[in-house]
């Protein structure tokens, strides 16, 4: 252990009164008195919190009224990792707490580069699920029924998830940046019997179709039973171009009364996909109950959102930030929905948004806020961002100067949420809360519940070392199991080999002695272009399926532009490195070849900015592609630092990627 000789100052500090304004504050307060842990102390209210989950996640119930069908016989029933038990025989529904609120206070408004705004009250919000949810009944939908959404960030998408949460059917959604080959990946696992589509999109000034990808996707899916379309990009044609499918006007055109079906707590809910990088995406099935309590909790008590928030998360469908957004419904919040290309016709999209929608919460990617900072946007002097308080970034860890630029350029008031978790418990680990100060670089606080810890490598918790990210207590948004892991082995495998009964999450992570944490990095190759997140391992199947291509890797360098200057779209350089047939070049023809391929089958925005041409890829000597040192190495790290020789298969691999950095930094 360590001791800080002198704190650093804080970047943004709470108000004076926050403990008592503030919803965390007051419940704090209350629960100090109750529970006997030092009052206005966060890091004491942690420990409480971490110490007696059952004590803390029974007060939570009891603060958001959460409404029981049938109440639980107790809250925790087992806390083993993995294989915790969370409110045995409890009955309720995820979707009965979001429309709770059911008056003309506004739920959503829905901005797009594709169709003119839509705003639904709270009321045509509930009469909208209610009416799909009689249409999927009419289509042979019922509890236990799995339905897939292939279709962006817009209301109809946020309708069919509730509609299927209150018949107890299962949702999951893939963002229609997804080439086919992507969405069929994921889909086929979970087996869907009905399928939400869009006949395509606009992106910018650029419109893109997709009903060729949706007839290919519809004919991969034997299990379906019905196709729903919404004619987004263009509603005259939609039916011709995809067949055989219901309109969205006939699904949702008979009135009915808005029902909940009573559900276990961990009744599957929806399921979320891993990237992909070590194998075929892992398709995580979340609870109605876990994700009720994480997300009542990290939205309304950490980020402190409310009935008089508007608050927008830039996230495709494919991200599991889209689902931790739609869940502010809880908490009467207003969500602003934002479908296109945040850098279209230039970064002050997102800004003007801001203004125009009146965002009290924005949250964005660090790629994104380092692209403002490097194009020397002055976004509070170019708008009023006057009701904005938070600024959320997440996705990968924002740097110091990130976090001074949205101080200095967004303003003063305005609170910096840099927040890191992952869609395996679709909340966040570590982030904010409304009485903690922020420091530069710095995540605030360990949320309340979460038991995160910073391992060494003997398994032992170290405070002001790095060390791996673990989880040392459950959660109850962790997953209810991988689809199709009957016997569970997968799900250990993924979290809980390298340290018994204890969640290892892949990041490396600094807990420092005030009780903020520094993300220095994840473990994984995930390769996240412009939101839409797509692992390796897809990637390799696509390229190393081409006449010619041996072998491959990518590397995603995020923060450098393709020409190796500026980020300015947010995309980052993507590289490639092909390992071809004796015999075979790199020449014009087999590089569009390539592009072609990964634009159709997985995603336009995964299309590299470089393809090169080397002797080998470099393996560790079990045979791992080493994606993470070639990536440190392009940034400028030295040699001896990003790769063991003697873990290597075959060390002189490096040479030739050492030679190209020149090239990919000119």
């Amino acid at each position: 252990m360590t001791t800080e000789a002198t704190p650093p100052k804080p970047l943004w500090e709470p108000a004076d009164d926050a403990w008592e304004t503030t919803r965390l504050g007051r419940f704090l307060t209350a629960m100090a008195s109750e529970h006997g842990f030092t009052p206005r102390d966060y890091q004491a209210a942690w420990k409480w919190s971490v110490d007696d989950l059952t004590g803390f996640w029974s007060a939570l119930i009891d603060e958001f009224d959460v409404i029981f069908h049938a109440p639980p016989s107790q809250i925790l029933a087992d806390d083993s990792m993995p294989g915790a038990v969370w409110l045995p025989d409890a009955r309720l529904n995820y979707a009965e707490h979001l429309l709770r609120r059911r008056d003309n206070h506004l739920a959503v408004i829905a901005r797009s580069q594709t169709r003119d705004e839509v705003r639904l009250t709270y009321a045509e919000l509930a009469e909208q699920v209610a009416r799909a949810a009689q249409g999927l009944r009419r289509l042979g939908i019922e509890k236990g029924d799995v339905v897939g959404a292939y279709s962006p960030n817009i209301p109809e998408t946020l309708v069919v998830l509730l509609a299927c949460a209150s018949i107890g059917a299962t949702f999951s959604s893939c963002a229609p940046e997804f080439g086919v080959r992507s969405v069929v990946d994921r889909f086929r696992q979970i087996e869907p019997s009905a399928l939400l589509v869009i006949d395509g999109y606009r992106y910018g000034a650029k419109s893109v179709d997709r009903a060729e990808e949706v007839a290919s996707i519809r004919e991969a899916l034997p299990t379906l039973k019905a196709t729903v379309v919404v004619g987004y990009l263009d509603p005259t044609t939609a039916h011709e171009r995809i067949p055989d499918a219901v309109a969205w006007d006939d699904l949702v055109a008979d009135a009915a009364p808005l029902a909940f079906e009573p559900v276990a707590f961990d009744h599957p809910l929806y399921v979320l996909y891993s990237s992909g990088t070590t194998g075929l995406p892992k398709a995580i099935v979340h609870g109605h109950g876990g994700i009720l309590l994480e997300h009542f909790k990290s939205l309304a008590l950490q980020h402190d959102l409310g009935a008089d928030d508007r608050f927008c998360w830039f996230t495709t469908t494919g991200w599991m930030m889209w689902n931790l957004l739609v869940s502010a419904l809880a908490v009467e919040t207003t969500l602003v929905l934002f479908d296109g290309d945040p850098g279209y016709p230039d970064l002050t999209t997102l800004w003007r948004l801001a203004e125009d929608t009146e965002l009290t919460a924005l949250g964005v990617g660090a790629p994104f806020v380092m692209n403002c900072r490097r194009s020397e946007l002055s976004p509070g002097q170019e708008f009023d961002l006057s009701r904005l308080r938070q600024l959320g970034v997440t996705g990968s860890p924002l740097p110091e100067e990130g976090f001074v630029w949205a101080h200095q350029a967004v303003g003063h008031h305005v609170q910096i949420a840099s927040v890191s978790g992952g869609t395996d418990v679709c909340t966040g680990f570590v982030g904010v809360a409304p009485v903690v100060s922020v420091w530069a670089g710095e995540l605030s606080c360990r949320y309340l519940g979460v038991k995160a810890e910073a391992f060494d490598p003997q398994g032992r918790a170290v405070i002001g070392e790095r060390g791996e990210l673990v989880i040392t207590a459950p959660m109850p948004s962790m997953p209810v199991r991988f689809w199709g892991d009957d016997d569970g082995s997968a799900y250990r495998a993924a979290y809980f080999e390298e340290f018994p009964g204890v969640w290892r999450h892949g990041d490396w992570i600094e807990i420092t002695e005030r009780g903020s944490s520094i993300i220095t990095g994840r473990s994984d190759a995930t390769l996240n272009r412009a939101g839409v997140r797509m692992g390796t391992a897809e990637f390799y199947s696509v390229v190393e399926a081409i006449d010619g291509v041996v072998d491959s890797l990518v590397v995603h360098r995020q923060g450098v532009g393709a020409d190796g200057g500026a980020d300015i779209d947010g995309s980052g350089q993507l590289v490639l490195f092909l390992v071809l047939d004796k015999g075979v070049t790199l020449n014009d023809e087999l590089t569009q070849h390539v592009a072609a391929a990964l634009r159709s089958q997985l995603s336009p925005r995964h299309v590299p900015d470089h393809i090169h041409q080397v002797p080998a890829v470099p393996r560790t000597v079990s045979g791992k592609k080493m994606e993470i040192p070639v990536k440190r190495l392009l940034d400028g790290e030295e040699r001896t630092k990003v790769a063991n020789p003697g873990a290597m298969a075959n060390p002189e691999a490096l040479d030739a990627y050492t030679a190209l950095i020149d090239a990919l930094n000119a």
